[in-house]
């Protein structure tokens, strides 16, 4: 029995021995490294500006803001309910209420909000250019701001809240009319013209000189 017992303890022995070494190297040979490339990227899917790719030149603002669209900046607009309202009336929160901002003095608040030194150091007031400057990046547009929203990258986004915000308010200001999609090509046509006379009046002065030995022959 004894001689059996040993056997069989030997047998339990070698196959965890042999297991233990099945475990070291199959752990070798699958040992997981850190990928150079995290996650999995989804195709089909346009990167905004900054992040990542060629960045598409933007037009003037007052493009965008000519076909500023209230009712899709209204929506645009709930990104920022967490910290604003735009209601008349309506109290203040972690921000200013913005009802009637277009058109007030910069960092001024008529609602008695505590604004940081950085934008009530500003001056002038909320008009269309400023609130594109200032939804683009606050950060960039007064260092220091209390706010710590990241900004807005797309224009036509930025168009649309302000023409919402526009609309929150006493006084309304008329949009911007959308700049000339002809200028350049009409400002470079004057140039051309201007080539086309000097060309012209080069020819005459050319023919000048021909015809004024023929003119002198006869002279004499």
């Amino acid at each position: 029995m004894d001689d059996r017992a040993n056997t069989i303890a030997g047998w339990v022995l070698a196959a965890g021995i042999v297991a233990l070494g099945l475990t070291i190297v199959t752990g070798e040979h699958f040992a997981s490294e850190r990928p150079e490339k995290m996650g999995y990227e989804v195709t089909g899917v346009e990167a905004e500006a900054g992040e990542g790719g060629a960045a598409v030149a933007e037009k003037p603002f007052a493009f965008y803001m000519s076909a500023g669209d209230a009712t899709k900046g209204a929506d645009v607009f709930k990104k920022c309910t967490a910290c604003h309202n735009a209601d008349k009336g309506g109290p203040n929160a972690l921000g200013p209420n913005l009802y009637g901002v277009v058109g007030e003095g910069i960092g001024q608040g008529a609602g008695g909000f505590a604004f940081s030194d950085a934008l009530k150091g500003k001056g002038g007031s909320w008009n269309f250019e400023e609130l594109n400057k200032w939804l683009t990046s606050p950060k960039a547009y007064a260092p220091g701001t209390k706010m710590t929203f990241a900004g807005l990258s797309k224009p036509e986004d930025r168009a649309n809240v302000i023409a919402y915000l526009n609309q929150q308010g006493e006084h309304p200001q008329p949009l911007p009319a959308a700049p000339a999609a002809d200028a350049p090509a009409a400002a470079g046509a004057a140039p051309a013209a201007a080539g086309a006379e000097g060309a012209a009046a080069a020819t005459t002065n050319a023919a000048a000189p021909a015809a004024a030995p023929a003119e002198a022959a006869k002279a004499h």
